[in-house]
């Protein structure tokens, strides 16, 4: 099993100043060419896996339809609707885009390189705390998505705002929670402290409900479907961002592609060794060491990038109730009870109990097929129908508009004049059946 450790920091924190700004100019080169490009491939696999042909009108195959995307959404006009609280509408796409940036400067591409004779690792900086500044920069930017569904004075952005509040209160707890199995056995909470502690082992494979919960979490993190809810266009017309148009809303699209980034590479630095190379190219000297190790760690980060594809393209979106009570009744629980598994494991190897690898995995498999059962349970079962049926009628235009009867109402026909329905033959107007007690005074 892992041995505790801490991470050797003294590598950053010593680079000139010439090359922190070439280091921050291509993290955000990389984020801009992974999101241009997630667009169109998300929009080719989609197309693939429902046999249709996808953009294929610009640039060789329809690569560079991403790019035609933007330059026509910046030309667009930037309307500003009237009653909206305008400074916050203006600073919400600011507020979800520039977090989103920042969470990569502790994410580690790879080992120390030679730039310019100058050596120096692979990544911007790191910090002894460097994941919990991930969880709490990302947690920042939700504001914006917040402040955009209640400054637009529209009431479906505001439901859309409170249900990204309800969808994060809810999931970065279960996020946070699998974190602390990996602070367990790596020893430390810096990202290449991590990455280091996995050379012998990924954690995947030791904690691997850590893993499947992580992953359903930032897909819920993400606002991504099956749990796109704050933008569900079906029920809230476009969600949080019904409102905006032009570079701005084009800011909220950047937002969240570089979020999918972001949690799928820190998905990658936690629980399958970063940038060190799988089996079986670890086998080979030299094949994680230097540049190469920058080619494992796109790899890994795009593979997480076609899960989301994947998802969007297979599962359809979840009801809030089914969506809340996963989280709420499924992953929380398996999360706490899962720490308190891994942490009694982790203080009897300590204390110089051997052969408990075992018990850990076994453990694990069965967290795991917990999780599993309950999502499947979870999602086909039907909504709450309360108790028995309320035997009092029910008239639905009582209160002079037509309103549908709740689960437990029973509805009953009103006294008043049935409204005129058109025949779906003929499309005229049918007039409403008279009853015995109304043709009687005319006989």
């Amino acid at each position: 099993m892992t041995s505790q450790g801490y991470a050797d920091l003294s590598a950053f924190g010593i680079d000139p100043w010439w090359l922190v700004l070439l280091k921050v100019l291509a993290v955000f080169v990389f984020l801009v060419v992974t999101v241009l490009a997630a667009i169109y491939l998300e929009r080719k696999v989609i197309a693939w896996m429902q046999m249709r042909v996808g953009p294929n009108r610009v640039g060789p195959l329809g690569m560079l339809q991403s790019l035609a995307d933007g330059v026509k959404i910046a030309l667009k006009e930037g309307l500003i609707p009237a009653g909206v609280d305008k400074p916050v509408f203006l600073l919400a796409p600011v507020i979800a885009v520039i977090p989103a940036f920042m969470a990569f400067a502790v994410i580690p591409f790879g080992p120390e390189v030679s730039i310019f004779g100058h050596r120096t690792p692979l990544q911007l900086t790191d910090l002894n705390v460097g994941v919990l500044y991930i969880l709490a920069v990302t947690s920042i930017g939700v504001y914006g998505i917040v402040l955009a569904g209640w400054s637009s004075g529209s009431t479906y952005p505001l439901l859309g705002g409170l249900r990204s509040t309800a969808q994060v209160i809810s999931y970065e707890i279960a996020m946070a929670l699998s974190f602390v199995g990996v602070f367990l056995f790596a020893g430390t909470m810096s990202t290449s402290g991590i990455v280091a502690a996995q050379s012998e082992v990924w954690f995947v494979f030791l904690l691997a409900p850590s893993f499947l919960i992580y992953v359903i979490s930032m897909v819920g993190e993400t606002n991504r479907a099956p749990f796109d809810l704050p933008e569900a266009e079906g029920e809230l017309v476009g969600g949080f961002h019904t409102e905006y148009s032009s570079l701005r809303f084009a800011m909220f699209m950047l937002a969240e592609y570089v979020n999918m980034t972001t949690v799928s590479a820190l998905a990658a630095t936690l629980f399958l060794g970063g940038w060190q190379a799988p089996l079986p190219f670890s086998l080979i000297d030299g094949a994680d060491s230097g540049w190469w190790a920058l080619l494992w760690f796109v790899i890994k980060v795009w593979g997480f990038m076609f899960l989301f594809i994947w998802l969007r393209a297979t599962l359809p979106r979840l009801r809030y109730d089914q969506f809340m009570g996963f989280g709420w009744k499924v992953l929380i629980p398996v999360s706490l009870g899962w720490v308190m598994a891994v942490a009694s494991i982790r203080a009897f190897s300590n204390a110089g109990y051997d052969g408990l690898t075992i018990a850990l995995v076994t453990a694990g498999v069965i967290a795991a097929a917990v999780i599993v059962v309950a999502l499947r349970t979870r999602i086909g079962t039907r909504p709450h129908r309360g108790g028995a049926a309320d035997p009092t009628p029910f008239d639905p235009v009582a209160g002079g508009f037509p309103v549908p009867p709740l689960p437990h109402q029973r509805a009953a026909l009103s006294g008043r004049t049935a409204t005129p329905q058109r025949t779906p033959s003929s499309g005229r107007t049918a007039t409403p059946q008279r009853t015995a007690s109304e043709e009687a005074p005319n006989a």
